[in-house]
């Protein structure tokens, strides 16, 4: 082999092995989608040590004992809380035979009244009946709040930037947005859940002449919910959007086309809402990562800044 050939696949080599910019960036944003929606799983809940062992549990019944429970490496594994002490509630096999060791759990910890565990099974809802009436027998001012379905509206404005990643936009231009929000939550049972319908208008700069009005349907899930914040994962299913873009006619003179289009979308973001006043102040970064749609090989930045308030 001469050294013209070997100097060829060297390059031919060096070609092949060098990182395309665009698979990097979408790689980076499907990675940061999975770290999101796998925090939003483990944050919903609260850490707990039993027997050193770490777990993420969640509280079904609280009171003089307390329930938790979780679905670990796909098993549904339970604990009594009591005082500081937890205890996992088993029933272990040998053979057919199931040994139902967490009646004897739950007698030691509930000796003190006339209740019986012979009937209890080893499910949320067996076990949440008997915590409750456990709780009960010992405060006689226990009760369990039966929590009705009660809606509540915000209505929010924001102001942003966009590099509409979505689109061409060649030089990568800062787009100024503003628009305004309508969110619909429940505060008893679905209150880390609201539904939000959302109008965003992205203004043209004068390097990039695209404007567009967009209506879209988004979710949001709120896996960090405490007293004065909330963070949450920010999913817009659909868009409906009046596009004006710039493209080249016949002559290769750059005009303005517009357009409508309705888009089935799976694009997700992350979100800040903190109490203010009457409401809260709201931050966003939107469309970080798109299922459906490709972006133009730069990196999503999509923030927005503004306050909703309780209608």
């Amino acid at each position: 082999m001469n050294g013209r050939e070997e100097l060829s696949i060297q390059n031919k080599f060096f070609i092949f092995i060098q990182p395309n910019p665009i698979v990097m960036k979408n790689l980076l944003s499907y990675s940061l989608l999975a770290f999101l929606l796998f925090t939003s799983n483990l944050l919903a809940q609260e850490n707990y040590t039993v027997d050193g062992e770490q777990l993420s549990l969640k509280t079904e019944v609280d009171g003089t004992i307390i329930l938790l429970w979780n679905t670990i490496d796909g098993t549904y594994r339970y604990f009594l809380k009591k005082g500081n002490d937890i205890t996992e509630l088993k029933s272990t096999r040998v053979e057919k035979k199931y040994n139902e060791e967490y009646k004897q759990v739950l007698q030691e910890n509930t000796s003190d009244v006339s209740i019986s565990v012979d009937k209890v099974k080893l499910t949320t809802a067996s076990l949440k009946s008997f915590f409750i009436e456990y709780n009960a027998l010992k405060d006689p001012n226990y009760s369990v709040e039966v929590k009705s379905v009660q809606l509540k509206l915000l209505l929010g404005a924001f102001v942003g930037v966009t590099n509409a990643v979505y689109t061409l936009n060649p030089t990568n231009q800062p787009l100024p947005t503003l628009g305004i929000d309508f969110e619909i939550v429940d505060h008893h049972k679905l209150k880390r859940h609201s539904l939000l319908f959302q109008f965003k208008q992205t203004f043209e700069n004068s390097e990039y002449k695209y404007s567009a009005s967009e209506f879209s349907l988004n979710y949001r899930f709120k896996f960090i919910k405490k007293e004065k914040i909330d963070v949450y994962i920010n999913t817009k299913f659909a868009s409906y959007t009046h596009e004006v873009t710039p493209t080249l006619n016949e002559d290769l003179e750059l005009v303005q086309t517009s357009g409508d289009s309705f888009n089935p979308l799976l694009n997700f973001g992350i979100g800040i809402d903190y109490v203010l006043g009457n409401g809260y102040l709201t931050f966003l970064y939107g469309d970080i990562v798109s299922v459906v749609d490709d972006n133009n090989g730069e990196f999503p930045l999509d923030f927005t800044l503004g306050y909703k308030f309780n209608l």
